[in-house]
């Protein structure tokens, strides 16, 4: 891991601070109308396209599941890994939060429902989101962080096949029983947050089932978002929280408090426990913050904002899209790498699909000092940035609960507060050596 130098720490700490409290003073309801109003057609997408791109997403999926079983037994040279941990948990997340919804293309379950529903002569049930419950996709994101942070082998080709074989028969036969779209958007955990980080992209759907698109400036969807249930609201809190855990649990803080020498890692057998304790503490954790600085805002308003925590906790959003983007950014610069030449050799037979296979991964760029600074500032400024979008998103939430700018100014001040110290966790766990 690359740290970021403390005097980035220091200076993105600041500015987040000195540019928290400012906005919300003298932000009124009108400022936000040119980000918000915003709009460039950019054309239309044919919607007969999304059942090619979904069979195509199914066939590479099964094509990688085969290969977690009889490639290489490396994790290091097997595509599956490298594929479902890099390229989609850490890339495709991040271009659904600064693009848009491309995993509605990806979908490696549309195609098959179509095809199912088509043979058995039904048609795909309504689904009436303002019914939505995100109970299910909540407790499977829970059961997929544990197993992507607890686990002792995650990256383990075989075991790992099995996992995303199992799953993906699961959520086909839900998505049979009660429909694909209401299962998918309301119990299958990765539509669910990405349809939920894709509003922050810049490339949005005009209206829901016409695939024309429109260029928006970042995070100006949201601004249309429905409230979260208290489902809805737990998921996402929970899944801020697992990448939160995921850099802190390898913090020498971390280790030392639960009794490991950080410079002497036994493996992940050796701290299960904890860190299943942790995990889960990381969530309840947040959750229990962000309701009590959503509370406390409404005390200091003077009056109790109707939906308050389901629409702001779209606010803490951003400031998660930018600790992934930041604490992810050196792995996936070098491990997608690995992962296209893994593609170009998948089954270890001896191919060169891609002409990448005898390629060796650089890893020095990232480690050059050019490399290292570009770097260092990408962190930095992503972190900042996102902090700002964050207090922006809350601000634009307030005014709409409360409609007078000075209670929606004192009902975010805690709530602020909790921003910049979220900011400052993600800052030092950067900055701070880390192990395992």
């Amino acid at each position: 891991m690359l740290l970021l130098p403390t005097g980035y720490y220091l200076v993105g700490g600041a500015l987040a601070v000195a540019l928290s409290f400012p906005r919300l003073a003298f932000m009124r309801p009108a400022g936000l109308d040119p980000w918000r109003d915003f709009r460039l057609p950019l054309g239309a997408i044919p919607e007969p396209l999304r059942l090619l791109t979904s069979a195509l997403s199914c066939a590479f999926l099964f094509m990688l599941i085969a290969a977690g079983l009889y490639g290489s037994p490396d994790p290091v040279h097997n595509p599956l890994p490298l594929t479902i941990w890099t390229l989609m948990w850490v890339g495709l997340t991040l271009v659904q939060g600064l693009l848009g919804n491309i995993w509605r293309w990806l979908d490696p379950w549309y195609a098959p429902c179509r095809a199912a529903n088509t043979l058995l002569r039904r048609s795909e049930p309504a689904f009436d989101e303002s019914r939505t419950s995100y109970l299910p996709a909540l407790i499977l994101f829970i059961a997929f962080a544990w197993f992507e942070l607890v686990y002792i082998a995650p990256e383990d080709p075989p075991r790992l096949a099995v996992a995303v074989l199992s799953y993906w028969l699961v959520t086909f036969a839900f998505a049979l029983m009660f429909g694909h779209d209401r299962w998918t958007r309301q119990g299958e955990f990765l539509t669910v947050f990405f349809n939920m980080i894709a509003k922050f992209g810049v490339v949005q759907p005009v209206s829901e089932g016409i695939r024309r698109i429109e260029f928006r400036l970042p995070g100006a969807t949201v601004s249309e978002a429905r409230p979260l249930p208290v489902s809805g609201v737990l998921f996402l809190l929970a899944n801020l929280a697992a990448v939160s855990f995921d850099g802190f649990s390898k913090t020498f803080l971390w280790l030392g408090s639960i009794g490991i020498n950080p410079l002497e890692f036994p493996g992940r057998s050796a701290v299960t426990v904890q860190n299943t304790l942790g995990l889960f503490g990381a969530m309840l954790a947040l959750a229990a913050l962000f309701a009590v600085a959503v509370r406390a805002g409404e005390a200091l308003a003077g009056q109790r904002g109707r939906q308050s925590i389901g629409l702001l906790v779209w606010s803490i959003v951003p400031i998660a899209l930018a600790y992934h983007f930041s604490h992810y950014l050196t792995a996936l610069l070098v491990d997608a790498q690995a992962a296209l030449i893994a593609l170009s050799d998948p089954f270890a037979k001896g191919w060169n699909l891609l002409g990448l296979s005898g390629s060796h991964v650089e890893a020095g760029i990232v480690m050059g000092h050019n490399a290292a600074w570009a770097i260092w500032n990408a962190q930095a400024a992503a972190i900042v940035a996102g902090h700002i979008l964050a207090v922006l998103i809350a601000h634009m939430f307030a005014l709409r609960l409360y409609g007078d700018t000075r209670a929606a100014a004192l009902s975010q001040l805690p709530l602020a507060v909790l921003m910049v110290a979220y900011t400052l966790l993600g800052l030092w766990l950067l900055s701070t050596p880390s192990a395992g």
